[in-house]
């Protein structure tokens, strides 16, 4: 299967670093133009100049920060104004960790501004644009909590919830008119996310980092963390015509860990 993106428009937020560069380059690669989105602008500059631009591709970077709902609107807002986007990729940083009895109730409306306002704010900038050519693809990275909590996430797997039921309540909404909502699922991958939830357990457990990441490793049946690259090939795949009838769903990405279908 050759995926070709070409004059495709895609956004694709928090892609400083992380799963959402490897979504970025992924998506590049394909031959669409890219717009990188996030708070960092040196990060984002230095992912802008790794885009390919083989067969004319042209990619622009946006900044904002995503704990700031209105300035994240601005910014779409504007960008909207020079492009109809196609792709929209939302993807920002987790949430600390943490028991959710303990969890401050500020830190729900934090994560709720940082994940589904700002995916609603930004879907609702780019429908309008997507409905008037009768094409669009909305994917959500998300986490595997959406299928089965994760022990001391518990903000983080209320937020992502909560993102799941908006996105699948969106894909009815919005499927007639050629544009699909889906989610990915990614399981323990190696980013800077995963390294802080290692060593936040490790330091209140008192254990070595190698004896939790072993652990962790244990629940895997494929023995290994994921790759970013392995995630975006999931959110490439999904971008594509080849995936015009697939809406409404999670797919995970996780090396067999989450315990359910």
């Amino acid at each position: 299967m050759i995926i070709h993106l070409k004059n495709k428009n895609a956004l694709v937020c928090g892609s400083s670093d992380g799963i959402g560069r490897s979504i970025a380059i992924g998506l590049a690669a394909a031959g669409a133009n890219v717009t990188l989105f996030a708070r960092n602008a040196e990060k984002l500059g230095k992912v802008l100049v790794e885009l390919d631009r083989s067969i004319g591709q042209v990619h622009t970077m946006l900044v904002a920060d995503f704990s700031d709902p209105k300035s994240v609107k601005t910014a779409v807002e504007s960008a909207c104004l020079n492009h109809i986007y196609h792709i929209l990729i939302n993807n920002t940083g987790g949430p600390p960790g943490g028991l959710i009895a303990d969890a401050d109730p500020e830190a729900f409306y934090s994560a709720l501004n940082a994940h589904l306002i700002n995916n609603h704010q930004i879907a609702q900038v780019l429908i309008p644009g997507m409905k008037g050519i009768g094409h669009g693809r909305i994917i959500n990275i998300i986490s595997t909590s959406v299928k089965i909590p994760l022990k001391g996430l518990g903000v983080s797997n209320t937020t992502r919830g909560a993102v799941a039921s908006w996105a699948k309540t969106l894909a009815t909404e919005v499927a007639e008119f050629g544009i699909t909502v889906n989610n990915v699922l990614p399981g323990a991958t190696k980013t800077g996310r995963l390294s802080s939830i290692i060593e936040s357990k490790a330091k209140k457990g008192k254990h070595a980092i190698d004896k939790v990441e072993e652990e962790m490793l244990s629940e895997i049946p494929m023995k290994r963390f994921g790759s970013p690259d392995e995630v975006a090939h999931a959110a490439v795949f999904l971008a594509s015509d080849q995936a015009a009838y697939i809406t409404g769903t999670n797919i995970v990405v996780d090396g067999g860990r989450t315990g359910s279908l």
